[in-house]
C-alpha cells in the first residue's frame, strides 16, 4: 500500500465517523489522523481530503445523486457514500492526481472496506461523474 493510499484510507475513516457523529470535535479528528499517519505530509493530505469533502459536500452530493441512477445517497451504505464523496472531491476539485489514478485508488478502497458489489458500483458512479465533468472537444 502506498503512503497516500493510507492517507486516503484514514480520510475515509474520518468521513465515515463524521457521517455517524457530525459533532465530533476538530481536535479528535486531528488526533485520529496523527495517530494513524506519523508523517506530517500525509496528515496534511488526509485532512485536506476530509476538509475538502466537507466544504463541498452539498455540491458533491448533488453531482453524485445525478450520476447514481436509481440510488439516493441516504440509502447507500455509509462506506460507499463516503468513498464516492472522497473520489468525487479528488477528481473534480483537487485535481492533483489524474482521474484514472483517483478512480483506481477509490475502487481499491471499496474492495477492502465494503461489499463484494461495491467496487463495481463505485466505479460506475465515479466513471459517469468523470465523463460528465470532462471537457468536450
Amino acid at each position: 500500500m502506498t503512503r497516500r493510499t493510507r492517507a486516503r484510507e484514514v480520510a475515509l475513516q474520518l468521513l465515515f465517523q463524521r457521517d455517524h457523529n457530525p459533532n465530533i470535535p476538530r481536535a479528535d479528528i486531528e488526533r485520529f489522523a496523527a495517530e494513524r499517519l506519523r508523517d506530517e505530509q500525509l496528515q496534511t493530505f488526509c485532512l485536506s481530503l476530509f476538509d475538502g469533502v466537507l466544504a463541498r459536500q452539498a455540491e458533491i452530493d448533488e453531482k453524485l445523486s445525478a450520476a447514481a441512477e436509481n440510488w439516493r445517497l441516504a440509502r447507500m451504505p455509509t462506506v460507499d457514500r463516503n468513498l464516492l464523496r472522497l473520489g468525487a472531491f479528488e477528481m473534480l476539485y483537487q485535481k492533483e492526481n489524474p482521474p484514472a489514478v483517483v478512480l483506481d485508488e477509490v475502487i481499491e478502497l471499496a474492495r477492502r472496506f465494503s461489499t463484494a458489489d461495491s467496487s463495481a458500483f463505485v466505479n460506475g458512479v465515479l466513471d459517469r461523474l468523470r465523463q460528465e465533468a470532462a471537457p468536450t472537444a
